[in-house]
């Protein structure tokens, strides 16, 4: 009634004298006088700020409280500030907000040091629920920005060190067992996106965990290619799942996660042999039964990690050397899948990326064609005998023949080879030189240089009346095989006769014997017991080999290298560090062919950023080239600015 009658006058009068004597209404009038001499009194103002307190902390603790009255009091706070002051601020809002503070931080260290940190996630979650209610219930809208501020600050920014590196499963546990925790997760960043500050710290740890993780594999697995790639495949599933589910696919976080694919996967080269090795296996034996779709999924699953590589040209050398092998051996199960993956690393580096490559798969189609052609054109000649020889040494009169296949190969795709001619059997030898005389005729012009290292043979060997097999070996070993056919029964021959009559060079003619030599296929026999081979050993058939198998496959030793293998070493090949030079050095002339001159940070910038899809050139090799290009005149320095370089035409 009062406030009703308080309104009556302040509307009766507010038209014509307040307005005139500049004095206060009935109604404001009123709310200063029940403020000042109620609301304010010392009995008053102290106890119903406490009762006002302790209501809100009975809440806190899980007691019901009486919504309506505390509406109704602190909306009367409220009201009563109508003169400028603020009673609602001055006499409740402060002393709450100090109070909420000092609440949660004890609650928060309190609740933190006896349970786990996904507890924790959940209780915080629940409590910033709790008191943003709290204001459509009985606070002013006012004091929601405050009390959040102070909630997430308490409650998350004053533990995000301890929530990312707490022992009883901190962020970096969750991280590790991500396939189980992946909702821990996802409540962390969101609890964290409250508190944008704390958000770096979450993308650090992660950044820190994917490191520390790849690193640990490499030490465990890069001996192992083919498991490691599988390993690290489904590492980067694993984060890739967190980034997208946990972190809401953040820009930031995907950034992160690629920082740290990068840190650790390109500190040596063998993770890039590690890729190519892995991407053999999956074209030899990985494809077979697989659909398309299947086909396309593994592989662009692979181009995932080769983006990740910064040194692409030690990936080509690595990947053109396995390829040759499985072209040159018909190990490739799909050729589709050959050219998808040339394809795919097109798109990736450049059509100038994988011209080599390619060509590599032209030569393979074209030499098809060419025996084809080949075949008919022998057709055509009139029939030779055929003559079989056997191992104890009788050897027809009548002119031998064989069937060959070849393979031209263009030199400039493929790997570097070493080119050593060896004595090969004269049949072979007749029918090389007939497939030369037909070549040639049909491509004027050419040269043809015989490869005898990289070929095999099938020989049809009989060591008995009954052991009679089908042998696949090297040309080298068929050289060598071909030259008992010259002998009596059991007679031998020395390591030095078959060096003088197969000009096979030495380490290679070692390696080749011993793998005629090993207890799986002993095809000869040495008179040296042991591995290895003396300089005075002697061999001879073994007329007593036996075996399960009619067609029968002779592996190679491995060949004890004087550079290590790529899997065990960090090394860049002097060949992949010499191209690089040649590269470099192109390219700045290039550049200053077009700019005429240039500045040297302006020079290194743009080397760098041209070169970086092939590899990433240190600042000291761009400088030496430079030097180089300098001392032979391609360049010059400026006679003003000496850091001013200029192209001489």
């Amino acid at each position: 009634m009062l406030r009703s009658l308080n309104l009556w006058f302040a509307h009766a009068s507010v038209c014509r004298y307040v307005p005139q004597s500049k004095k206060m209404t009935v109604y404001d009038l009123g709310l200063w006088a029940f403020r000042e001499t109620i609301v304010r009194h010392e009995l008053v103002r102290e106890r119903l700020r406490k009762l006002l307190l302790a209501n809100i902390r009975s809440e806190r603790l899980g007691q019901l409280i009486d919504h309506n009255s505390m509406r109704c009091a602190l909306n009367m706070l409220t009201e009563l500030g109508g003169d400028g002051s603020s009673i609602y601020e001055e006499d409740f809002e402060l002393f709450f907000l100090e109070d909420t503070c000092r609440f949660y931080r004890c609650e928060s260290r309190l609740f933190l040091s006896e349970h786990s940190c996904p507890d924790y996630l959940r209780k915080i979650e629940s409590r910033i629920t709790e008191e943003m209610k709290r204001v459509p219930n009985y606070l002013h809208a006012s004091t929601r920005p405050k009390l959040k501020h102070i909630v997430e600050h308490e409650l998350i920014s004053a533990h995000a060190s301890t929530l990312i590196g707490s022992k009883k499963i901190g962020f970096s546990t969750l991280l590790k067992e991500s396939e189980y925790k992946m909702d821990d997760l996802r409540r962390m960043y969101a609890l964290f996106l409250q508190a944008p500050a704390t958000l770096d710290m979450l993308r650090t740890a992660l950044y820190e965990h994917a490191r520390t993780a790849g690193r640990l594999l490499i030490i465990d697995q890069i001996k192992e290619p083919i498991g490691f790639v599988r390993s690290l495949l489904a590492l980067r599933t694993k984060y890739k799942k967190v980034v997208y589910i946990a972190f809401q696919r953040e820009t930031l976080a995907q950034k992160k996660l690629k920082e740290a694919f990068d840190s650790f996967l390109n500190a040596d080269i063998r993770c890039a042999s590690s890729l190519v090795a892995y991407i053999d296996e999956l074209m030899r034996t990985g494809f077979k039964g697989s659909t398309e779709s299947e086909v396309e999924h593994e592989l662009d699953k692979v181009i995932v990690i080769f983006r990740y590589l910064q040194d692409k040209d030690i990936f080509e050398v690595f990947y053109k050397q396995y390829l040759a092998k499985r072209l040159l051996n018909r190990r490739s199960t799909s050729s589709e899948a050959e050219r998808q993956m040339l394809a795919k690393l097109k798109s990736e580096c450049g059509y100038q990326y994988t011209t080599k490559l390619e060509g590599m798969l032209t030569d393979i189609r074209f030499s098809r064609n060419t025996m084809e052609k080949y075949a008919a054109h022998q057709d055509r000649l009139p029939p030779t005998s055929e003559v079989r020889s056997n191992a104890s040494g009788s050897e027809s009169d009548t002119k031998e023949s064989c069937d060959m296949e070849v393979t031209v190969l263009t030199s400039g795709y493929w790997p570097p080879q070493s080119i050593v001619s060896c004595a090969i059997p004269s049949h072979a030898a007749a029918a090389a030189g007939d497939f030369q005389s037909f070549y040639l005729e049909q491509h004027s012009g050419r040269k043809l240089t015989w490869l005898t290292g990289s070929g095999t043979a099938e020989l049809k060997a009989s060591f008995s009346a009954t052991a009679k097999h089908e042998l696949n070996v090297s040309t080298y070993q068929m050289c060598i095989l071909s030259q008992f056919n010259k002998l009596n029964c059991r007679a031998e021959l020395s390591l030095q006769e078959i060096i003088d009559v197969t000009k096979i060079p030495h380490i290679e003619l070692k390696r080749h014997l011993v793998s005629l030599c090993t207890p799986k296929h002993r095809i000869l026999q040495k008179k040296s017991k042991g591995k290895g081979l003396s300089n005075d050993d002697s061999f001879q058939v073994n007329e007593l080999f036996l075996s399960k198998l009619k067609r029968i496959r002779v592996p190679l030793v491995a060949m004890r290298e004087i550079t290590p293998h790529p899997h065990q070493t960090d090394h860049i090949p002097a060949a992949v560090q010499e191209d690089r030079r040649h590269l470099c050095e192109a390219t700045v002339v290039r550049i200053m062919k077009a700019r005429k001159q240039a500045k040297h940070n302006d020079l290194i910038a743009e080397v760098t950023r041209q070169l970086n899809q092939r590899f990433y050139p240190q600042p000291q090799s761009i400088k030496k080239c430079i030097e180089s290009l300098l001392e032979r005149e391609y360049l010059e320095r400026s006679s003003q600015d000496p850091r001013m370089y200029i192209y001489l035409a």
